[in-house]
């Protein structure tokens, strides 16, 4: 289990952070789930786009960069929320090499912006 830490705003967005590491877990992604609890997340890396068709709640989304820098964080590139059921589609965001999607309302809760830098790393490491 994973964790996601908005360094800039020093708050958590995902405690409990899944990873899709294979090209099924990245097309499966969230659909068939009734809902993404709170702290809870799902990182997407290397993707720099999502859908949302067969999902059956709206989520935040997250693009991020590569990392950079001796830590390893990576730089905010785009932020979406509310992110809708079914007819929510991001093509494409220019500069990503990764997704968090999230529950609704975390990125105004952490006040997450484009520029930020977030360490995606182990449950159980520094927040």
């Amino acid at each position: 289990m994973l964790r996601a830490t908005n360094l800039t705003r020093e708050r958590v967005l995902a405690g409990s952070l899944e990873s899709a590491d294979t090209l099924w877990a990245k097309f499966r992604g969230l659909m068939g789930r009734a809902t993404l609890p709170e702290d809870a997340g799902l990182w997407l890396p290397g993707s720099n786009g999502i859908h949302m068709m067969f999902m059956n709640f709206a989520i935040d989304c997250v693009f991020v960069g590569n990392p950079s820098g001796a830590d390893g964080a990576r730089d905010v590139i785009s932020v979406h929320r509310a992110v809708p059921a079914w007819r929510g589609v991001v093509w494409y965001v220019r500069g990503a090499h990764g997704t968090l999607e999230l529950p609704v309302g975390t990125i105004d809760r952490t006040a997450t912006a484009v520029g930020d830098r977030i360490l995606i790393g182990p449950a159980e490491g520094p927040t």
